[in-house]
């Protein structure tokens, strides 16, 4: 599925669809856009088998993050169709695989996304709840909290999230987005 491109109608389509738009075979429509966007095209590739995502999940030294890229549903140079995952990763690991599969508890999901990562990465006083370690807080409803993005609608926010704090200062309040910027780039 396309991504972003400088043609903004063509992000959201698979490549299927671009090949019937364009009246080619999908290798040659894939190439040509790529000429002419001089290479400046990223695509969602659906390559996961669910089965192997359970059983990677359940493995006890399996961290969990995201490799998603940021992109903004409205105007600037950051826009397009994400993968789903940049809105989705954390609230399908507490929804789908915690509260519904039951993989794991609800300590061992939070740690393998907070705790593990930041030790692995040797982040200093992140990761755990702990005095003199900055305040990056999500609170959210165990009952409710679930991933909400699709390829179709990549830009939902999940439900069940009504608050996150990161380095102290409020960023999700009462389930509203605050624009002010509050997190910065980590390094060990």
């Amino acid at each position: 599925m396309i991504a972003t491109c400088s043609r903004r109608e063509l992000e959201g389509l698979r490549l299927s669809e671009l090949a019937t738009r364009c009246g080619k075979p999908a290798a040659e429509a894939m190439l040509d856009l790529l000429v002419e966007e001089k290479g400046q095209v990223a695509m969602v590739i659906f390559s996961q088998a669910e089965e192997n995502v359970v059983k990677a999940l359940s493995h006890p030294h399996v961290m969990i993050g995201s490799d998603s890229i940021g992109l903004s549903a409205g105007p600037g140079p950051h826009r397009g169709r994400p993968h789903p995952r940049m809105y989705g990763t954390f609230p399908r690991v507490l929804g789908r695989y915690t509260r519904e599969q039951r993989l794991f508890g609800w300590e061992t999901a939070i740690n393998k996304m907070t705790g593990m990562p930041a030790a692995k990465l040797r982040l200093k006083n992140r990761g755990l709840i702990r005095t003199g370690y900055a305040a990056d807080l999500t609170l959210f409803n165990p009952d409710s909290v679930s991933d909400q993005a699709t390829y179709g609608d990549p830009h939902r926010p999940p439900t069940g999230i009504p608050y996150v704090i990161v380095n102290g200062r409020v960023v999700v309040d009462g389930g509203t987005m605050n624009p002010l910027p509050a997190g910065r780039v980590l390094t060990p």
